[in-house]
């Protein structure tokens, strides 16, 4: 087959090219690699040509195109640049649809899902971007709505968009299963209601405010953990006689945030504040919420509300 003008029998052309006699008759019949000749006795005879359009035959097949597509390319008809732009995209889509599949099962063997919750996450996963948006809107809306959310200057308008999730086109593994663990727990009643209680306890602080100003003050919430970090360092254990002096300090800072007197009903309202905010759900929504978005780990709260929750019940039955 080096000289040009060389025709070979199909069995030559399959030990040169590696493919099976059964192959190259089949790529021959679609017209694809056709017989430059035939022998009287009907037999196929190739060109030169016929095992460079096999070696692309072969390459194009295992990229997974289709015959009528690589028929066209190898009879220059497209680009193999234009084919493989559209090949690549074609994939993307297949890939991304892969990987949620490979999510889903992972999370579902991890926890031992049922097939019904199994279900449910695969609907989760597969969410468009529009679909997405509807429902991580709806869950805020259950939650803000009516405590001036929708406004784009409030205070509420920029809590509701750092509780916002925005997953990325390119989203790896760690993503996607943080976003279906976190579509599932913005879906549950049960969630929606304590965030929703906390949002408006938030609100029932800021229009208590006794000494309004232009920036948002921080609310009880943030106020106990300033001071119950200030002790955790310390290693000031709650039920202490050292923890008395703080848990002064953060009711009578409270009292001044609020315009109300440090007494035992201000000290019941903290208190019960701070365990419907020491929600482990709440912590581990804002910890998805970071992997998702690619922030840094959220701050844990826990540790300072367990401080301050069991300061405060111990000072009271003093």
């Amino acid at each position: 087959m080096d000289d040009g003008d060389t025709l070979c029998t199909i069995g030559e052309l399959a030990r040169r090219t590696g493919l099976s006699v059964k192959a190259i008759r089949f790529y021959s019949d679609r017209g694809i690699v056709p017989p430059t000749d035939r022998t009287a006795a009907g037999y196929r005879r190739y060109g030169a040509d016929a095992v460079a359009r096999l070696k692309l035959v072969r390459t194009l097949r295992d990229l997974g195109l289709g015959l009528p597509t690589v028929r066209q390319v190898v009879d220059r008809k497209l680009t193999l640049a234009e084919v493989a732009a559209e090949h690549a995209a074609a994939l993307d889509v297949q890939i991304r649809a892969l990987r949620l599949r490979r999510t889903v099962l992972t999370v579902a063997a991890r926890r031992g899902s049922t097939p019904e919750e199994t279900d449910f996450m695969h609907q989760l996963a597969t969410l468009s971007e529009g679909e997405r948006r509807r429902l991580i809107d709806e869950f805020l809306d259950a939650v803000f709505g009516g405590a001036d959310g929708s406004s784009p200057g409030s205070a509420f308008a920029a809590v509701r968009r750092t509780m916002t999730p925005e997953l990325p086109e390119s989203a790896d593994d760690d993503q996607l299963a943080a976003w279906v663990e976190l579509a599932e727990l913005s879906a549950d009643p049960d969630f929606r209601t304590a965030v929703r209680r906390l949002v408006e306890d938030y609100a029932a602080d800021r229009a208590a405010d006794a000494h309004p100003g232009p920036h948002p003050r921080p609310g009880l919430i943030a106020i106990a953990r300033d001071h119950a970090e200030a002790a955790l360092a310390s290693r000031i254990a709650p039920d202490s006689p050292l923890a008395a002096p703080v848990v002064n300090a953060l009711t009578a800072h409270c009292a001044h945030t609020v315009g109300m007197p440090d007494d035992a009903a201000l000290r019941q309202r903290l208190l019960t504040r701070l365990e419907t905010a020491n929600d482990p759900r709440r912590d581990r929504y804002f910890a998805l919420l970071a992997r998702i978005n690619g922030w840094p780990p959220p701050e844990d709260l826990a540790p300072a509300l367990d401080w301050t929750t069991q300061a405060l019940r111990a000072q009271a039955s003093r």
